[in-house]
């Protein structure tokens, strides 16, 4: 097990995170909802998902397109919806 990696990927995921439309919606649940344990429960169950689904598809991903054309579009996904948040207002 790849111990640096394991903690460059927390790093980077946890302070991504932190103040996000997610952490504000988990936020507000907890404080609506009796059940804490539940709203912790569902929105870790939520993030390991998608996180699995994130890496099955860029594993199944990196099979077929070259990283360079996987790190170039990222950049430009990113890229096009920064501006669409920024100019429509997503």
């Amino acid at each position: 097990m790849d111990w640096k990696v394991i903690a460059t990927t927390f790093a980077a995921i946890f302070l991504a995170e932190l103040g996000d439309k997610t952490q504000l919606a988990i936020l507000s649940l907890a404080a609506t909802q009796r059940s804490r344990l539940a709203v912790f429960i569902g929105a870790g169950l939520a993030l390991v998902g998608t996180t699995l689904l994130a890496v099955l598809l860029g594993t199944t991903l990196a099979r077929v397109v070259p990283l360079e054309y996987i790190r170039i579009g990222a950049g430009v996904l990113l890229m096009l919806l920064g501006v669409l948040f920024i100019v429509g207002g997503l």
